[in-house]
């Protein structure tokens, strides 16, 4: 294999790896974001422990993301083959888990679903109508997707500052905007002149169903391109891992 095609290669991995370097730095910045944000849904759901490990282990990939790019990036440079035997390895097993993370996903879908009511409803329960921070990330979700508990208006019957209002108390964020009439606030809890609430009537769970179903295309787009990503950097490396004849470790750098 000519020499040039070699350079052409060992730069062209550089590149890809110092993009793949960035992409991990996004995805730590993300999970960051989940984890720290008071206006993400990650503040509602704070007591479910498969919820924060899922954006601890978000951080992770990232994290794992930008070291596999460093270490492509210096094997790919200073033409290191077993940088880039670690290379292909690392990035063959992590789409391998992909794979496995998305076929769970898949199947355990309804187990999850019932899962998230459950911890919505106790997030419901234990509303507190104040200005606490799961009290306003729960209520940014109601009023900017348009709905009204996960499953519908009747989840917020086990709150204890509703039942002891003979249920004429009703959260202010479910307040349905095409009916208001004034001034209402925009969190905690409002008092309805009949039992029945002005609210919204569908559940965020079908709002949410719904910006899924309507965004699939584009997340399915995302997840294959990030597969083709993986295997033409597998490619790649291990072409160049098998044209490299000799390696030259004076290159690298001491310090």
């Amino acid at each position: 294999m000519g020499k040039g095609c070699v350079t052409a290669t060992k730069y062209f991995l550089f590149i890809f790896n110092l993009i793949f370097f960035l992409l991990g730095g996004v995805i730590m910045g993300f999970g960051l974001w989940l984890l720290l944000d008071n206006q993400s849904f990650i503040v509602v759901l704070n007591d479910s422990i498969a919820v924060k490990a899922a954006c601890y282990i978000l951080i992770g990939v990232g994290t794992f993301a930008m070291l596999l790019g460093f270490l492509g990036c210096l094997g790919a440079i200073y033409e290191i083959r077993c940088l880039l035997g670690l290379y292909f390895t690392c990035l063959l097993l992590i789409l391998i888990a992909e794979i496995v993370a998305g076929a769970l996903i898949y199947f355990q879908k309804d187990v999850l679903n019932e899962e998230m009511s459950k911890i919505v409803s106790k997030v419901l329960d234990n509303y507190p109508g104040n200005y606490s921070t799961t009290a306003q990330a729960w209520d940014f979700i109601q009023r900017n997707m348009e709905c009204c508990g996960w499953n519908g208006q009747s989840d917020w019957n086990g709150n204890m500052v509703i039942i002891n209002s003979s249920q004429l108390l009703f959260p202010c964020s479910c307040y349905n905007m095409s009916v208001a009439t004034g001034n209402i606030s925009e969190s905690g809890f409002c008092e309805a002149q009949t039992p029945e609430w002005p609210v919204y009537d569908t559940g965020c769970a079908l709002n949410v169903e719904s910006w899924l179903l309507t965004n699939i295309g584009v997340v399915l787009g995302i997840c294959v391109a990030i597969a083709l990503i993986e295997l033409l950097g597998m490619v790649l490396a291990i072409w160049l891992c098998k044209n490299i004849h000799r390696e030259d470790y004076t290159k690298v750098p001491k310090y």
